[in-house]
């Protein structure tokens, strides 16, 4: 139900934007988390609703989420990306009832397939 899409291969100091389209379903809370080879999966962002965001302190500056809720989707554009920031960016939302921003994978119960970043130096 959600598909995520515009991962690809960058320079340190480059730019990318992912999206995440949400189908069947509109979704309140959704958001973005990177897993690096070897590592756990993490938390990157999140918009609500109402359009309040949350950022994990390590993309904070250089990352921004937004929505499109005419087109059901979420965007994730990065700004002066690093090495640290290669991984597979997965998008999430949380069931449709719940409003909150949560900063835990286990919030979210829905998932996409991941999209690939690779920042080479």
């Amino acid at each position: 139900q959600l598909q995520a899409f515009g991962g690809g291969l960058v320079q340190v100091g480059d730019s990318l934007r992912l999206s995440c389209a949400a189908c069947e379903r509109t979704f309140t809370v959704m958001a973005w988390f990177r897993q690096a080879p070897g590592k756990e999966r993490e938390f990157v962002a999140a918009i609500s609703g109402s359009s309040s965001t949350a950022y994990a302190d390590s993309v904070k500056g250089r990352y921004t989420i937004s929505r499109d809720n005419a087109k059901n989707t979420i965007h994730l554009q990065m700004n002066s990306l690093k090495p640290e920031d290669t991984g597979v960016y997965y998008c999430a939302a949380r069931n449709p009832a719940i409003t909150v921003i949560q900063r835990t994978h286990r919030g979210y119960a829905y998932w996409g397939r991941g999209t690939l970043v690779t920042v080479s130096s």
